[in-house]
């Protein structure tokens, strides 16, 4: 029970001081995950963001689902899950009740302007610590790196073309160069030596 309240109130807290969504949270699951409670490998929390993003739901719900039921199993994922969305409804539910009265309030509205910029660098931040840890580990940095910064170019000037692109078809091409450089289609040979 102590480690399903320590997943509830660890959760609750993400859920309840971050704004901006999923991406805005990726900075402190990995600081709480990873780095304070050692719950998850940066790799892990790295594929489970990857899995999150490419099935439905929002993206911190599912990565706290998945820590919830690794360390506790389905209890841990209900009082993870569980802590990541309360504060947020009940947050957002108390908002809504006076968001249109809020929004006329000039001071309000300027606080969420510099809010949305906070939001932004958070994701960034997000960002560069995933790819930083995730070209440290690997022996193939200079690929890696190529496909990071090749993917954010085409990502970034299609924004500003006014393109939009589903982020699904990214991480499906990511995925196909993947296997193409690291192996996975080439990997009958080590097959036939481990047969």
């Amino acid at each position: 029970m102590k480690r399903m309240m320590d997943l509830f109130l660890t959760f609750g807290r993400i859920g309840a001081l971050t704004f901006g969504g999923g991406y805005a949270m990726l900075s402190l699951l990995d600081y709480e995950c990873v780095e304070k409670k050692k719950w998850l490998t940066a790799d892990e929390l790295t594929f489970v963001t990857v899995i999150a993003e490419s099935t439905p739901g929002p993206i911190a719900i599912n990565c706290a689902t998945y820590t919830g039921y690794k360390l506790a199993g389905m209890g841990g994922a209900f009082f993870a899950t569980a802590g990541m969305v309360l504060p947020s409804f009940l947050l957002l539910f108390a908002i809504s009740i006076f968001f249109q009265n809020m929004l006329v309030v000039e001071i309000i509205e300027k606080a969420f302007r510099g809010i949305r910029i906070g939001v932004a660098v958070l994701i960034i931040q997000a960002a560069v610590r995933m790819i930083k840890k995730m070209i440290k580990k690997s022996p193939d940095k200079k690929i890696q790196t190529f496909i990071a910064a090749f993917f954010f170019l085409v990502a970034f000037t299609m924004n500003i073309a006014g393109v939009h692109i589903s982020t699904i078809y990214l991480i499906l091409c990511g995925g196909f160069l993947g296997l193409a450089l690291f192996g996975g289609f080439g990997n009958k040979k080590e097959g036939r030596k481990d047969g």
